[in-house]
């Protein structure tokens, strides 16, 4: 795990910041392919895209900062450092959501068929984001005895250090790279409008809420070592998406 590629005097380059960035470069490509196969201006999702990453990184990055302030309470400019790891995901996709609502008003576009077009690419560019928290040691593990897990020796490593930790970041990226192919595959078959996007909330909140018994980092709880903030916000979501999916099934 390497958090730091190089360093040129004071300019650190992170491999959680590549990472974004190639994750934010495949998911837009993959955007903008299916709206030339939809018949849509690529322009205007190219502009939605910047506009939906600019609203994901504050949105993610405020709710960190809100529910780990002691992290930030010494040095509050560190809160601004998002490359260094510490993305809250379900803060990013309330703030991504209420953007796409405003643009797709501004513009006059339907917010489902925006909705499902943008899913998959959610999907994909989670699952590189999460190698990227791989390499930070952020979103770690709890210890574990199992034989794939995972032990970070760099001294730039957020995670612990000389411990046996459950790859929780590996589990996510693999579970989201999953959901993605799942889009994919049921793309061309679905039957209304939001589809897509509703099945990825429900995929990813189930998923999400699993693989949280596995964390071992500092995420805030909503009752203290029982149920943290993500599966607490990701029950209602998985309510919301069963809800939507079986409204527009009949």
């Amino acid at each position: 795990m390497y958090p730091l590629l190089f360093k040129i005097g004071d300019f650190a380059f992170h491999t959680y910041g590549l990472m974004l960035a190639l994750g934010f470069i495949l998911a837009m490509l993959l955007a903008l392919r299916e709206a030339r196969r939809l018949g849509l201006d690529p322009n205007l999702i190219m502009d939605l895209f910047f506009y939906l990453v600019i609203a994901a990184l504050a949105g993610s990055r405020l709710f960190y900062v809100l529910t780990n302030w002691d992290e930030f309470r010494a040095d509050p400019m560190d809160a601004v450092k998002f490359w260094r790891g510490g993305l809250v995901f379900y803060g990013g996709l309330i703030f991504a959501f209420l953007t796409g609502l405003w643009y797709a008003r501004r513009h006059h576009l339907d917010f489902r068929q925006l909705a499902d077009l943008i899913a998959p690419s959610i999907a994909l560019g989670q699952a590189m984001g999460r190698l990227g928290c791989f390499a930070a040691g952020c979103c770690y593990g709890a210890p574990s005895t199992a034989p794939w897990a995972c032990t970070f020796t760099n001294k730039d490593s957020l995670a612990p250090l000389g411990v046996a930790l459950h790859p929780t970041q590996i589990y996510e990226s693999a579970a989201t790279f999953g959901i993605f192919i799942a889009l994919l595959t049921m793309r061309k078959s679905k039957r209304f409008e939001g589809q897509l996007f509703w099945y990825y909330l429900l995929l990813y909140s189930v998923a999400r809420f699993i693989i949280e018994f596995y964390r071992g980092d500092p995420r805030g709880w909503a009752i203290p070592g029982v149920l943290s903030m993500a599966q607490a916000i990701g029950i209602p979501a998985v309510l919301l998406a069963l809800f939507m999916l079986l409204r527009q099934r009949h």
